[in-house]
This record gives C-alpha cells, sequence and structure tokens, in this order.
C-alpha cells in the first residue's frame, strides 16, 4: 500500500468539490493512466483556451458577455493547471527523495 504522504492528487475534485486522492502501488494502473489521460486533456484544453483568449482580447469591439465567458473558462483551466502541477510537483518531490 501506498504511504498517506505519497497519495496522488488526482485532476478531479469529489461530488462534495474536495481533493480526490489516489492510493497505487503501481503507477501504470487503470486509475493512474486515467488520471494522466484527464490532466493531458485539461492541459491541452487550457493551450487552446489561451491562443482563444489572445484572439479575443484582440478584437477591440468585443462583448462584454463574452469577456465574461472568457474570464470563466480561463478561471477554471486555471484551476485545473494548478491541480495538475501540485499533483506532479509533489510525485517529482516523492521520487526525488526515493532515489537519494
Amino acid at each position: 500500500m501506498t504511504p498517506h504522504n505519497e497519495l496522488r492528487l488526482l485532476p478531479w475534485s469529489g461530488p462534495d468539490g474536495k481533493n480526490c486522492f489516489l492510493s497505487a502501488d503501481d503507477n501504470a494502473g487503470y486509475l493512474s493512466r486515467l488520471a494522466d489521460n484527464t490532466e493531458a486533456v485539461q492541459l491541452g484544453l487550457g493551450s487552446e483556451l489561451l491562443d482563444h483568449a489572445c484572439e479575443v482580447l484582440s478584437d477591440e469591439h468585443v462583448d462584454p458577455d463574452e469577456l465574461r465567458l472568457l474570464v470563466t473558462d480561463l478561471t477554471g483551466a486555471l484551476r485545473d493547471a494548478v491541480r495538475v502541477a501540485a499533483s506532479r510537483g509533489h510525485r517529482l518531490a516523492t521520487t526525488s527523495l526515493l532515489h537519494r
């Protein structure tokens, strides 16, 4: 069993908005692969949204409702990216401690 300090933060939250964690000895297991794929999709969508944001912001006559929607979408993408970074950073720190 994975020690508590080696739990993986998953790229989604539970129904109550709380963090979800994975305790697994096998990083190639089904849930680990699902989490890896979800992270890749989230980061890819965030990158596409960033490109869209640049286009919208270059329009001098952009509609305020479109800006509001853009900010909402960017906030969600940033939340996902921060979660992915925290999860990967924790796993890197744990991995580097194991290789000392």
